[in-house]
């Protein structure tokens, strides 16, 4: 049995909407205009191949709907939606890809995009990720949702611990009491090159851009 919902069970309060798919997939792009064409809410107005026809016809068609893949050639999605937000942020974006990292999620929630669905999940979440962003609202696959909140939580003391050695710890904490690099230095018995380097691999583990960012991880996973 199909699990494709009627049309007649689109939510009813989801008003009439001109619809974009963006996506480099031929047999993506078929199915994507079949399923959503099931919808007599929802017209597909256009297709574009990659980011920058994403672009062009956003300003020439202003959908209120983009469906929008990430891997694309030219100009990936998220920079797409980047473009798209910046010039008519009135056009809502849902994401519908494969791609599910955290780095790429957090990327493209933070290029503006509306809703985020995984390619293959159920059509419902699909139209339940256009309802939402119509409406305003952030919708979020139940398959991601979990990686969001884990980046959004603090690190522990016991996942920094983990990630660094003994001595980029002792220099991580010198670090949150203020201490320069050459106090630091100083106070190890190392020399400052040294100590540039222990602090380079803290921020790296710690995937933050600067002493200030490693000192606030710190700060916050309790460690001081």
């Amino acid at each position: 049995m199909s699990t494709t919902p009627s049309p007649k069970n689109l939510a009813p309060e989801l008003p009439p909407l001109n619809v974009l798919i963006v996506e480099d997939d031929p047999m993506m792009q078929l199915g994507l205009e079949q399923t959503l064409g099931d919808y007599p809410q929802l017209t597909i107005v256009g297709q574009a191949t990659d980011g920058y026809l994403a672009v062009e016809m956003a300003k020439s068609l202003k959908p209120d709907i983009i469906v929008m893949d990430i891997g694309l050639p030219r100009q990936d999605g998220i920079a797409a939606t980047q473009q798209i937000k910046a010039i008519l942020p009135e056009i809502h974006i849902v994401i519908l890809t494969s791609h599910m990292t955290e780095i790429e999620v957090i990327a493209a929630l933070s290029s503006g995009a509306d809703a985020f669905c995984i390619k293959g999940a159920n059509v419902d979440r699909l139209i339940a990720a256009i309802s939402a962003a119509k409406e305003g609202a952030t919708y979020l696959d139940p398959q991601i949702a979990r990686r969001v909140i884990e980046h959004l939580k603090p690190p522990t003391s016991q996942t920094i611990v983990g990630r660094l050695s003994q001595r980029e710890m002792e220099v991580l904490k010198l670090m949150v009491d203020g201490y320069s690099n050459p106090e630091i230095a100083t106070a190890l018995y190392l020399s400052p090159n040294t100590i540039k380097t222990h602090i380079r691999g803290i921020m790296n583990k710690l995937a933050v851009d600067d002493r200030v960012q490693a000192a606030v991880v710190a700060l916050r996973a309790g460690l001081v």
